[in-house]
């Protein structure tokens, strides 16, 4: 039984996103024109004396153009600097080298089937969507692992298969700034925060731990609205699967699989142990020799990305030796091989992304249209609002997803207005970046312009021929209105209670 159609409305609404979306150039092109809009933005800037008086030292920021000689040598000059010091390009690079390792060898993929198959049929549910959830530390696996496995636990246990397909997706995807573990996109986006930042204040700093008690936090909320819609909303919504495919049982794991798994367990606590030892201690051998009695200054707080790497790539050497799915050093070097081949595409965009944030910079532009921002908000009075501009963003960055995928591609484009705008009337880059995620996350299900979407669509069919694109979106959007609102209305309440939002991360600047 095919799932329901959207209303017609929506789907004509929803159609004309589709072909706003598909108008559009490749991220990398609309980087590329955005920085020559720059260029053409600065000359005029320049030429009418745009200025404003910054609010914190009082000192007067002008407009600098680059449409002239002296702008052209400074870009050629600065053309490769640029691009190898723009912060994510390095952060993505170690990241995926280990996490490539424990991809490769079969760790994440065993884990992810070890966490659903172990589990009571009365919890499926909250498990495939927390599955899901955890399944980003891994990049792209969720979506081609579990999602499709989802389908079938459901329909192992005889309910809908399309109903365990939108489960595991709106874990994977709607729940994407959720996670109990740091990853690769919490640094990633901390980087392009830090460079926003640094307009404002220069020696300030955005640590991948920024918004770690909120996801934290999140990953409960995301659960528990997940099952609460697949339960309430969408089976009923689907009724009994009567398609022809037949349920297939569910292949335990191997007893290689269970010994490398039990070889991570012993990698995952020989770290752990050193961690700790290194960390808790005063004189602790991971503490910052510079701030020996800070602990969020240590260095695993401090430098997370190299730990991220020896995790990654320790956990899976471990996976595979035990597993025996690495025979030599070749197995792992051909695993880092392999992931630096899918950075293709991402370091062109990154290519194009930091040359448009320095032609930012250097033009004073994002400084200036940050003070005129702030300056109209304050008049407004909405300054005196927070959780009303929070709200407003998160509407903003979701409205945004429905048209650029990328969350790193997004966020290296608003961020340095956004970023700075808000800091100058004392919001944290913290606070602004999960505001920003939330919205990221929750109309991830439902855009056709999702990387993953013509695959979920091929993963339905499977289980009924006729599902489309409306029958996805259709089946998706109580989840992404679900999200949006709990996920919203916990963010007002953290807002109201002052909490921090991670490790020294706090909501408001200092005066």
């Amino acid at each position: 039984m095919p799932a329901s159609q959207p209303p017609r409305l929506l789907a004509r609404a929803l159609g004309a996103v589709e072909r706003t979306g598909n108008a559009l150039p490749e991220p990398a092109t609309l980087f590329a024109i955005l920085a020559a809009a720059v260029l053409i933005c600065s000359g005029i800037a320049e030429a009418v004396d745009l200025a404003v008086e910054h609010p914190a030292t009082g000192e007067t920021i002008a407009a600098v153009s680059l449409l002239n000689l002296a702008g052209f040598q400074k870009i050629v000059q600065e053309m490769v600097h640029v691009f190898v010091n723009f912060h994510p390009l390095g952060v993505v690079i170690v990241c995926l080298l280990g996490i490539a390792v424990a991809e490769r060898t079969g760790l994440i993929g065993a884990a992810v089937r070890a966490l659903v198959l172990s589990t009571p049929k009365s919890w499926v549910t909250p498990i495939v969507v927390f599955a899901g959830v955890m399944s980003n530390i891994g990049a792209d696996v969720g979506y081609v692992l579990l999602i499709p496995l989802a389908a079938t636990i459901f329909h192992a246990v005889g309910r809908h298969p399309l109903a365990g397909l939108a489960a595991g997706f709106a874990g994977v995807s709607g729940g994407f700034s959720a996670n109990l573990l740091i990853s690769a996109i919490d640094v990633i986006l901390a980087g392009l925060s830090t460079e926003a930042a640094k307009l404002i204040d220069p020696a300030y700093t955005v640590t991948g731990l920024a918004n770690y008690y909120f996801i934290f936090v999140s990953t409960f909320v995301v659960v528990l609205v997940g099952t609460w819609v697949t339960h309430r909303v969408v089976e009923p919504q689907l009724g009994d699967y009567t398609g022809n495919v037949k349920p297939e049982e569910l292949t335990p794991l191997a007893s290689a699989e269970k010994r490398g798994l039990w070889f991570t367990v012993v990698f995952a606590a020989i770290t752990t142990a050193v961690l700790v030892a290194g960390v808790v201690p005063a004189e602790g051998f991971l503490r910052n020799p510079a701030y020996p009695d800070d602990l969020m200054r240590s260095l695993p707080f401090a430098y997370l990305v190299p730990f991220l790497f020896v995790i990654g790539f320790g956990s899976g050497l471990a996976y595979g030796l035990g597993a025996r799915t690495v025979k030599s050093d070749r197995d792992i070097v051909g695993a880092m091989n392999d992931a630096m081949g899918t950075l293709g595409a991402y370091l062109v965009l990154a290519f194009f992304a930091s040359q448009f944030i320095a032609f930012f910079n250097w033009t004073n532009l994002g400084l200036i249209f940050a003070v005129k921002g702030a300056g109209g908000l304050q008049a407004l009075g909405l300054d005196n609002w927070p959780i009303l501009m929070m709200v407003g963003l998160v509407i903003l960055a979701a409205i945004i997803n429905l048209i650029v995928g990328s969350a790193s591609a997004k966020w290296a484009l608003i961020a340095p207005i956004f970023v700075p705008m808000f800091m100058l009337l004392g919001f944290s880059p913290e606070l602004v970046q999960a505001a920003y995620r939330v919205g990221d996350s929750v109309t991830n299900i439902i855009t056709p312009l999702m990387a993953y979407f013509p695959l979920i669509i091929t993963f339905a069919r499977k289980y009924d021929s006729e599902t489309g694109m409306g029958t996805i979106i259709a089946t998706m959007l109580p989840y992404s209105v679900g999200f949006l609102i709990a996920w919203t209305v916990m963010m007002a309440v953290w807002i109201v209670t002052g909490l921090p939002l991670g490790p020294n991360a706090p909501l408001y600047l200092p005066s």
